[in-house]
């Protein structure tokens, strides 16, 4: 049992990298809305006006690429070249091939589409069973997102950041130690508006007022101004918040991203499979936190290796559930993807705020170990 200050961060739909993630999960959903045995891993590259969408996709599907691309940033807000991107304007350009016939040697007979090591983990620091400072960050991005969308606070725009930092204290969280925001937003707002509807229609509907105290700091736009967003600001590229999308940096993570890549790829299914058996480990009360590793072989179906660590909190010993889970579940590729429903087009819902947590994901549902 200790003491500690642990941050998490989370960003908006806005940001540069998820309009990038979002592009590509949108093209991934609409494969598999036509074609569920689509193979695909497609990234996407975004700055200033000009988004470049590059990878592999074999499918039956006919889908228009670019027609996706648009309609994802016009949702997203996006429609303002001056500042951050326009959905109307902004050129795409795409390069997308098919699937190496190598790799498809492996996956055609239900191996891993890549070797790679993945990670699991859940604890039970909130309802979601998840880290305590990345659940109420996604919380504010949403809700930032949310203030946007339904005109409460009209002035954002799409991009932004959430930062929360907690104080722990015998390995339970105790209090806030500091919330950050960083919002994107037109440019005839006066900062003290700003600051005060973020603080008023933002924070305070989202943190727990017994977690906030007089010494709780809150820093919102620190800079004082952030009118130019999204790609037009900066970069923005598939995959690249990848902490963001899984444990807030609280657990380990493993070697790949998981938006644009179709279930084939372990990269995506076996860190979702193993959010699940994580998860219910702990909703069973077997452990107050466990962390699960899990690694494969390119064409493989067996997992190469597997280890668990409930950090001196379980109520079995770690070879006893090991034991428990191999029983349980299937954890070839094919196994993974039957279990979880994984050939459907689901993949958009899963972009934003965090791929765990999330009650309408099937590697959510809570079962009977």
């Amino acid at each position: 049992m200790k003491n500690y200050i642990f941050t998490s961060e989370s960003v908006t739909e806005g940001h540069p990298d998820k309009v990038c993630d979002s592009i590509s999960d949108s093209i991934l959903d609409a494969c598999l809305e036509q074609d569920k045995e689509s193979r695909v891993a497609v990234e996407t590259f975004g700055s200033k006006n000009q988004v470049v969408i590059a990878g592999q996709i074999t499918t039956k599907a006919q889908i228009d690429i670019e027609k996706i691309a648009r309609e994802t940033i016009k949702e997203i807000g996006y429609d303002n070249e001056a500042t951050d991107m326009d959905y109307r304007t902004c050129k795409i350009e795409v390069n997308v091939t098919k699937q190496s016939p190598d790799i498809a040697l492996g996956v055609d007979v239900g191996g891993a589409g890549d070797q790679g090591i993945m990670f699991g983990y859940a604890c039970d620091e909130t309802e979601e069973y998840m880290p305590y400072a990345i659940a109420m960050a996604h919380k504010l991005s949403y809700q930032l997102t949310k203030a946007r969308k339904t005109g409460e606070i009209p002035y954002l725009r799409p991009d932004g950041k959430t930062q929360v930092t907690v104080e722990y204290e015998n390995d339970r969280p105790k209090r806030i130690e500091a919330i950050l925001i960083s919002t994107q937003h037109k440019p005839e707002v006066a900062i003290e508006t700003l600051r005060e509807d973020i603080k008023q229609k933002v924070i305070n509907k989202v943190i727990p007022s017994g977690m906030m105290d007089e010494n709780t700091k809150i820093y919102i736009n620190p800079t004082g101004r952030f009118v130019i967003g999204g790609p037009l600001g900066d970069t923005g590229l598939t995959g690249r918040k990848i902490i963001v999308d899984t444990y807030g940096g609280y657990a380990r993570h493993g070697g790949g991203a998981f938006s644009g890549k179709d279930a084939t790829k372990v990269d995506r299914t076996a860190s979702y499979m193993l959010r699940h058996i994580a998860k219910n480990i702990v909703a069973n009360g077997y452990a107050a936190k466990c962390e699960i590793q899990i690694s494969y072989g390119i064409g493989m179906e067996e997992p190469i290796s597997m280890y668990i660590n409930t950090f001196g909190t379980g109520k079995k010993t770690e070879e006893e559930l090991l034991k428990m889970i191999k029983e349980k579940f299937d954890l070839t590729p094919k196994g993974m993807i039957e279990y979880l429903s994984l050939k459907e087009p689901i993949y958009k819902k899963t972009t934003n705020y965090g791929h765990f947590g999330k009650d309408n994901s099937t590697w959510e549902k809570i079962i009977e170990l």
